[in-house]
């Protein structure tokens, strides 16, 4: 029989978090029948080989050259037939029924073609990350300001990363983290592949925008929980890290909120760019700080 489910998993240089991912599955009750996909892209680490040693249920497709995020994906995505798709992230530990509980959310919602989990990281918190609004020029002047971070029960000046919600109940949001994303058959057919402009950050963005213009709910379903593990290594993040986040946050400016110059487009630059600048100092400031006996 055919699974139900098809997980789609990129990886680059992670073995040792792949490996904890893939036993999580492994490990996991889950009722559908599913089938788990792994892109690996031209990792130096030894993943290849690794996964067919420990997982050899796995299919994979170890990739001579890093195609990121959106092309590794869409490497599965063409080819699956299954009724429904879970795009997952490596850095991820799938806990019981999480599959379960997805394909519940989108069964007892008909218009809906996207459904995302409650993610939380390492120390139990909730990662921001999984239920977003479409960002703004005011998001931006909000994150970079910090009021954010000062007012995170505030609809107004919190919008972005909607902390004003309550994380335990569900909800109707713009947008959700690609590190969990499980979509119907029926709205991929309509809505099309990940946009393959985006080499890293903002591929999952654009892709919940392009669900709501074709007229699919995207959910936040907090009835199952995943961990994922990001930012644990260090409070820092790498500059390039930084300037690509950013860039691909720009682009898809360009490409959806704000596709004809103007003001509306000028001041969500400018308020992407201070942002990013912001951070680029803060991240400096907490290195500098790191490194100092």
């Amino acid at each position: 029989m055919d699974p139900v489910l098809t997980v789609v998993i990129v990886s680059y240089n992670c073995r040792d978090v792949l490996l904890g991912c893939l036993e999580s599955i492994r490990s996991s009750r889950q009722d559908v029948s599913y089938e788990v996909h792994l892109v690996d892209n031209a990792s130096t680490d030894g993943t290849p080989g690794a996964v067919r040693e420990l997982h050899p249920w796995v299919t994979l497709t170890a990739s001579p050259e890093n195609l990121g995020f959106s092309k590794g994906n869409n490497l599965v995505l063409r080819q699956t037939t299954s009724p429904f798709v879970l795009l997952l992230n490596p850095d991820t530990l799938v806990s019981d029924h999480a599959f379960d509980c997805s394909l519940a959310s989108l069964a007892n919602n008909p218009g809906a073609g996207m459904v995302s989990c409650r993610l939380v990281t390492a120390d139990g918190s909730l990662d921001l990350a999984c239920r977003r609004s479409f960002p703004t020029a005011w998001d931006g002047f909000c994150r970079a300001s910090g009021l954010s971070s000062l007012f995170p029960r505030n609809s107004l000046l919190a919008r972005y990363n909607m902390t004003y919600l309550d994380e335990f109940r569900p909800a109707k949001v713009d947008a959700v983290n690609g590190a969990y994303m499980m979509v119907t058959r029926r709205a991929l057919d309509t809505v099309g592949l990940l946009d393959e402009d985006y080499f890293m950050y903002m591929e999952d963005m654009d892709w919940c925008w392009r669900f709501a213009k074709a007229g699919f709910e995207v959910l936040y379903d907090p009835g199952c929980t995943i961990v994922h593990l990001k930012g644990q290594s260090s409070r820092t993040r790498s500059t390039r890290m930084i300037h690509a986040f950013f860039d691909s946050m720009e682009l898809f400016c360009i490409k959806n909120t704000h596709p004809r110059p103007g003001f509306g487009r000028f001041a969500t630059l400018a308020g992407i760019r201070a942002w990013k600048w912001l951070t680029l100092m803060r991240n400096f400031l907490r290195s500098d700080k790191r490194v100092r006996p």
